[in-house]
């Protein structure tokens, strides 16, 4: 990883390097499965197993861009925006991204990118029209400290498994059937062992994911307000933008919903408060953590 000023993470390291074995090997074991059962499509199941995971990965950040609506802005087009980004990277000391503006109500941003040179920034029209500059930058560190970390590509891979254990239970199970015709004793088994291998797969990745999710977003937040050197920017910025969320309508907190990985903060619609399984930490546990920087750099 190329050095920046972003204050490392030990922790976090540990955990995407654990995360990322116990998926590997979650994946190896997957594909082994399918292997054994479906002998004859072994080919097409490694060729759409390797597809796959280098098109999401490769092209993640364009992926992500196109599906949250992002499109990207010159200077002159947010010059505010900008200059922001522009301070903060040469603060971190790290390559600037591109920058992109989402035309959307729901204050957040997200980060996105295999690296540092492929990142994108994005923050949506609704977070630029509710923050002071200060907590912009609060916001944006946070979002460059994903960059530095490499967090995005670490999540694209660790959730990739999830989507490639829901298709190819669907391949799987047409392709039995095609073979057995609908007739063979041998569809009936492959019809329940396919679909509870993927699931446990699927579960299994889904925990895992979850959990370096909420750690990677407490180091993202940490390492922002090391790096400005003022949390409480941050803070306000999250009690803000959460504060908002309640404002905002529920049929766009939905259609913000599945990105809720990639944001600064989730977009939780009222009937999914009550889910246990969240991708990022509560507000209490970061803003917990940001007064606890606060003290220690009064301190300092």
């Amino acid at each position: 990883m190329p050095q920046t000023r972003f204050a490392p993470d030990r922790g976090l390291t540990t955990r995407m390097v654990t995360t990322m074995f116990l998926i590997g090997l979650l994946y190896v074991v997957f594909v082994g499965v399918l292997v054994a059962l479906l002998r004859g499509a072994w080919p097409i199941i490694l060729l759409l197993a390797g597809g796959l995971f280098v098109a999401q990965f490769w092209f993640s950040d364009r992926i992500a861009a196109f599906s949250m609506g992002a499109r990207e802005v010159t200077p002159e087009q947010a010059p505010e925006l900008h200059g922001a980004v522009d301070r903060l990277c040469a603060l971190a000391d790290m390559p600037k991204p591109r920058v992109a503006i989402a035309d959307s109500d729901v204050p957040n941003a997200f980060a996105t990118g295999r690296n540092q040179k492929n990142a994108l920034v994005c923050a949506t029209t609704g977070l630029l029209r509710r923050l002071e500059p200060e907590e912009l930058e609060g916001v944006l560190s946070h979002e460059l400290s994903h960059v530095a970390h490499r967090d995005v590509a670490v999540m694209t891979i660790a959730s990739f498994l999830g989507v490639l254990a829901g298709i190819i239970t669907r391949i799987g199970l047409w392709g039995g059937l095609r073979r057995a015709g609908g007739r063979d004793q041998n569809t009936a088994i492959l019809m329940l062992v396919i679909p509870l291998v993927s699931a446990v797969v699927y579960v299994i990745s889904f925990l895992l994911t979850r959990l370096l999710s909420r750690y990677r977003e407490l180091s993202a937040d940490r390492a922002g307000a090391l790096l400005t050197g003022r949390p409480s920017a941050l803070a306000s910025a999250l009690t803000k933008v959460t504060g908002e969320m309640a404002r905002i309508p529920t049929r766009d907190l939905r259609q913000a919903e599945p990105f809720n990985a990639f944001y600064f903060a989730p977009a939780f619609s009222k009937d999914s408060l009550s889910r246990l399984l969240s991708s990022h930490p509560t507000l209490e546990q970061r803003l917990d953590q940001l007064a606890r920087i606060s003290g220690q750099l009064g301190r300092a």
